[in-house]
């Protein structure tokens, strides 16, 4: 969080984004700077000497323009004029008057069994790419191998693991002790579950019409500031120095097109069922609290997509499609997406599939949208709704694989239909409970989470 910590980020940001930043790196590494670290946030050690030039390069380095603009804008009007196929309000539903209008309420009797099995996978997905998160796609291949796991089917195990390769690739730290498969015990605690429960809490409070300052509001009242990372922990800060939104998205975040808006799309697409353009744009809502470009388009193209799952089509590529209808087409997340989806379709072997990416787009952090997503949508195509093949395509490709995971389960389990058709191996050791740190949800089940969801999906 530190201003010496960031610059190196938002050096690398400006040279994804395509803005001329040589003489603000040549000041910055001249005094003593650190590039980005390619994992951590933090620099390699402390400089608090650096800070007042690091603060004063910043801002420098945004007010350099991005040519990319103008094809990935941020705001919703412009986003909406930039697709071309903007999605139509479902059949029955009132000709909306502005792009966030809600569609109808969801009538469908199947719609809760639907979300159950989605938060049983977001979960599950979330917990086999917890052990692996950060580790590199090699060490990831060989944990696996190691335990004839390979291709990826089934939990990670320490079991039979050989004492140098854990010591070459220790697994992560914080979620070891309760991730592998001899250590689970229930749902343990993840930022990729609990946003979407603060989501739920968001809806349940201030309904459909909530603004994006209600969404800084909700999280000051029931975040924990140590449960946020990157994007939302800088927007968090920018919260407590008095910066409102959308500027708590920008100043002075590198990581406002990381994954973090990501994942916390999924219950905008779960309680907009067959409404693509709605869930796009209540995921928007939430997004811009943090994130700009290809961060946004990354949180609404994941909600438009469960969103169409949601409505019971069982089709994976028609939800992508549906996703896919609310990026801008010119923008980097669309090509990625584009790119996924192809390449999935024209490569058989899963390895040969993931190399491809990492070739295309192993340059952007590894929790950045845009490779994370063209990674998404290649495991899903590649998985063709299959529950099993959707969660391990997206965790053995690495990068973020708990948040990819998550959000692979979470698609296949609406897919699903029903919990009852998700393998046991990835539901029994859930046990039917979620430990959080968000209020009034630890402990919860996910029987209940459905319930509480379902009466959001059908509010008026």
């Amino acid at each position: 969080m530190q201003p010496e910590d960031l610059v190196g980020h938002e050096l690398r940001q400006a040279a994804e984004d395509g803005r001329d930043a040589r003489e603000i790196a040549a000041r910055w590494y001249a005094a003593g700077g650190h590039p980005a670290p390619p994992a951590a946030g933090a620099s390699p050690r402390p400089r608090p000497d650096l800070r007042p030039l690091a603060g004063e390069l910043l801002d420098e380095l945004a007010a350099l323009p991005s040519p990319l603009a103008p094809d990935e804008p941020t705001a919703l009007d412009a986003i909406v004029a930039a697709c071309p196929d903007w999605p139509a309000p479902p059949p029955g539903a009132a000709p909306p008057r502005r792009p966030d209008h809600p569609g109808p309420p969801a009538r469908d009797p199947a719609l809760r069994d639907r979300l159950h099995a989605a938060w049983l996978g977001r979960a599950a997905g979330c917990l086999l790419g917890k052990p692996v998160e950060k580790l590199p796609l090699d060490a990831i291949r060989a944990l696996a191998r190691a335990t004839g796991n390979w291709p990826l089917d089934d939990w990670f195990t320490a079991r039979g693991v050989p004492p140098e390769l854990l010591a070459a690739h220790p697994w992560n730290r914080r979620s070891a002790g309760t991730s592998l498969a001899e250590n689970i015990d229930g749902m343990p605690e993840d930022d990729d579950l609990n946003y979407p429960l603060l989501a739920l809490l968001l809806l349940r409070r201030h309904g459909r019409s909530f603004t994006t300052a209600d969404v800084a509001r909700l999280w000051l009242d029931e975040l924990p500031a140590g449960r946020t990372f990157t994007a939302e922990r800088i927007a968090y800060r920018n919260l407590l120095d008095g910066v409102e939104p959308p500027l708590t998205a920008v100043h002075r975040n590198p990581f406002r097109e990381w994954i973090g808006a990501q994942i916390r799309a999924d219950v905008h697409g779960w309680t907009h069922p067959g409404d693509p353009a709605a869930a796009a744009a209540q995921a928007h809502r939430d997004a811009v609290l943090s994130h700009t470009a290809a961060g946004v388009h990354g949180a609404m193209f994941v909600a438009a997509t469960l969103a169409a799952a949601a409505g019971g089509t069982g089709d994976v590529h028609g939800a992508l499609a549906a996703g896919l209808s609310v990026v801008p087409p010119r923008s980097r997340l669309a090509e990625a997406v584009r790119y996924g989806i192809a390449t999935a379709r024209a490569v058989p072997r899963p390895d040969s599939l993931v190399d491809r990416l990492h070739a295309r787009y192993g340059g952007y952090h590894w929790v950045h949208a845009v490779p994370n997503t063209a990674l998404l949508a290649a495991a899903l195509t590649h998985a063709d709704g299959d529950f099993t093949r959707s969660v391990c395509a997206a965790v053995s490709g690495g990068w973020d694989t708990d948040s990819n995971g998550a959000t692979a389960g979470s698609v296949a389990g609406l897919l699903a239909g029903h919990p009852d058709r998700l393998p046991d191996r990835w539901t029994s050791p859930l046990k039917n409970r979620l430990a959080t740190s968000v209020p009034s949800f630890d402990g919860i089940g996910f029987d209940a989470l459905a319930d509480l969801t379902h009466l959001e999906a059908v509010r008026p």
